[in-house]
């Protein structure tokens, strides 16, 4: 572990790379062996610390550790077959001969973890990392300042140094770790520091993957089923006090459902958080006081506007904020509807059909995340060919990021490069092309003099 000074010899920690030492099978095991055993130690103190940060219940407490448990278990099942040499097929003339893809790690890594999962979003690329052979640099998130620190200690403790550091810090300990080569940087957050990174990384060539979010739209139709659609609705933008890359961020209705899907909701969250959410314990808190004051801010005109349609109210001495409901009127001018909300706020718009809901989506930048609720596969199908996003959720919310087996990542605002199972593990790898050939059969047509085997290459070749 390194405190606060951000620096790191990374030369070192791509010498067993560069050696040989973290290709083998049995090398990645062990990581991932040694990961499981930190991850059975964390359990109890990491529910401690992310109530202390971010104020979350025990059950979110444990979603984060299980969402890295399964990474690690599916990656465990599956690395052997993906370490295989994949065949690739050759043109007769080059025959006899064989070429392939061969996996191998790409070297010393950096991973810069985002406040709002701190724990999972710091630890699950890490599984990635280690699966395809390479060292890695951890900077978990200053703003979760108690799961950093148990993040470094328990790494510290269950991994050896030249295999993984953790660095703590601020900001400027982040742009001292960039100002250093590494092989592949991955980073989870804004936009705007999004951009930083991936402009520090263009002076070494470096690659990155960038997990950013944005203004993820839900869709309701008029056939939706109200009561699923709203109960999966108030618990998205519930969960982590709204603190989500995937959370709805608005959502459009149809005139005919606006109505009783208010009504749903407000039932919904009387049954999730009780006459007086402000007191429920299953309802985390805003991570500072700049981001409460931020979306304290947003609500002033709502409130004085009276489109507040559902909660409102806010508790500044624990930094909470009751699932709020607000109707928007002029989505163009809307403080609401400029930038990701990231709190359990969600701005209300009415369309006439899906085919405006989508005009309005094609206007802003690619988001994470859309989110279509209907009972007709014909809706489904137009959404997917008239928009575009990194995922797409159909009558459901949220669960691409707990699933193993489903790659996760953003397209243009909300991010570049993908992970989760197999491709965490290529987005860590190189994919080397290999060709072999025997001595045998050297066709002398390819060498000079050109004259003699133009005519037996214009038929061999297209």
């Amino acid at each position: 572990m390194i405190p606060s000074s951000g620096s790191i010899d990374t030369d070192r920690m791509r010498g067993p790379v560069e050696r040989g030492d973290t290709r083998p099978l049995r090398w990645r095991l062990e990581q991932l062996e040694r990961l499981q055993r930190l991850l059975a130690a964390a359990e109890a103190p990491l529910a401690e610390a992310l109530a202390a940060d971010l104020g979350k219940p025990e059950l979110e407490a444990f979603l984060e550790l299980s969402s890295v448990r399964q990474e690690l278990e599916h990656t465990r099942r599956q690395l052997a077959g993906w370490l295989r040499p994949r065949p690739l097929p050759l043109p007769l003339w080059v025959l006899p001969g064989q070429a392939w893809l061969q996996p191998e790690p790409l070297g010393c890594v950096l991973i810069i973890g985002p406040w709002n999962y701190p724990f999972h979003l710091c630890l699950q690329p890490l599984v990635s990392a280690l699966a395809a052979g390479n060292t890695a640099v951890l900077k978990p998130s200053e703003h979760a300042p108690r799961t950093a620190g148990l993040i470094a200690e328990l790494v510290a403790e269950h991994l050896p140094a030249d295999t993984v550091r953790v660095v703590l810090g601020d900001g400027a300990v982040a742009e001292r770790l960039l100002e250093q080569r590494f092989d592949h940087i991955f980073f989870t957050g804004g936009a705007r520091v999004g951009r930083l990174v991936m402009a520090a990384a263009a002076r070494h060539l470096t690659p990155v993957t960038l997990e950013l979010g944005g203004k993820s739209p839900a869709i309701v139709l008029d056939d939706a089923d109200l009561t699923i659609t709203a109960r999966r609705l108030a618990w998205a933008k519930g969960l982590n006090a709204g603190q989500s890359c995937l959370a709805p961020d608005h959502l459009y209705l149809t005139p005919a459902v606006r109505q009783p899907l208010l009504q749903a909701l407000a039932l919904e969250l009387r049954r999730f958080h009780g006459e007086d959410p402000l007191q429920s314990p299953d309802l985390g808190a805003i991570v500072d006081d700049a981001r409460f004051q931020r979306l304290e801010t947003l609500l002033h005109a709502p409130r004085a506007e009276g489109r507040i349609l559902l909660g409102g109210r806010t508790d500044p001495s624990r930094r909470r904020i009751e699932p709020t409901v607000v109707a928007v009127q002029e989505p163009d001018h809307d403080p609401l509807m400029q930038e990701e909300l990231f709190g359990p706020v969600l701005p209300v718009l009415e369309v006439a059909d899906l085919d405006a809901a989508l005009a309005r989506i094609r206007q802003a930048p690619k988001p994470l995340a859309i989110y279509l609720f209907s009972r007709g596969r014909e809706a489904g199908q137009h959404l997917l060919s008239g928009s575009s996003s990194g995922c797409v959720g159909i009558n459901e919310l949220m669960l691409h990021a707990a699933l193993a087996s489903v790659p996760f990542g953003g397209v243009g605002e909300s991010g570049m490069g993908r992970y989760h199972g197999r491709e965490g593990f290529l987005t860590f790898s190189h994919q080397r092309s290999v060709l072999q050939r025997p001595f045998s059969l050297d066709l002398p047509f390819r060498y000079p003099p050109y004259a003699r085997g133009l005519p037996w290459l214009r038929r061999l070749l297209p």
